[in-house]
């Protein structure tokens, strides 16, 4: 119970109640996390507390955005892992979570810790955003497309709208440089569908972390010819 505490108070702060059996599958979760980070890459942080807050603590005040409380059905786009599609799902398990990334072992990974920690209604999917975007069994499929470090926002925009149903959301968790990245980004959202509709800072107790939930909903159809191929989203970003 080392760090249910930490956990237990920035729920509550966000009007969220977590359990020892919640708390119980974070800490599996971990321990998971650290065991296969030395075969596969999947995290640069491997101390205990900084992994509760900078990877769990984190991935939980996307609840800052209340519809993620509710029934919806989710994509995780990059979700490497499995952040913050995991945690979103331990917090709230009416939610039917997809996590999407492009390379197997970190498939084989994020299987293994929904065995472990007996999660329903999550699954995985090995691919590329740009692929699957365009799939007319995941394109505007999904109430919302969420993201955590894994691109600018122009790049982002184009890998998560296309997955996003009209009136559904795409949110990205983003650090405190936002606003530059989103003037950036203002085409590519407007072009592919999307308006801003809510920036949500985010602080975090004795830190001094700084992050910011940027929502985006999507009012439009996203046009046919995007996402465009795979390699040119980044190469290119709409501008």
């Amino acid at each position: 119970m080392q760090y249910f505490d930490i956990i237990k108070m920035e729920c509550e702060n966000i009007g969220l109640q977590i359990n020892e059996e919640k708390y119980s599958k974070f800490v599996k979760y971990k321990d998971l996390m650290k065991e296969w980070n030395e075969k596969v890459n999947l995290t640069a942080i491997t101390d205990d507390r900084e992994i509760i807050i900078k990877h769990f603590v984190d991935s939980i005040k996307a609840f800052e955005f209340k519809e993620l409380n509710n029934s919806v059905k989710i994509i995780d786009v990059g979700t490497g892992a499995g952040l913050p599609g995991i945690p979103i799902k331990i917090i709230n398990d009416s939610a039917e979570v997809l996590l999407l990334d492009s390379l197997q072992k970190r498939i084989n990974f994020l299987n293994e810790v929904i065995t472990q920690l007996n999660l329903n209604g999550i699954k995985t999917i090995h691919g590329r955003a740009e692929d699957l975007g365009a799939d007319l069994n995941y394109r505007e499929k999904f109430d919302i497309a969420i993201s955590r470090a894994v691109a600018n926002m122009a790049v982002l925009t184009e890998f998560c709208l296309p997955f996003v149903k009209k009136n559904g959301y795409f949110i990205a968790l983003k650090g405190p440089a936002v606003q530059e990245e989103l003037s950036e980004a203002k085409k590519a959202i407007s072009l592919l569908g999307g308006k801003i509709e809510d920036v949500i800072q985010v602080n975090f107790k004795d830190s001094d972390l700084k992050h910011n939930l940027v929502i985006v909903k999507k009012i439009k159809p996203t046009p046919k010819q995007y996402p465009r191929k795979a390699g040119t989203v980044s190469k290119k970003p709409i501008k």
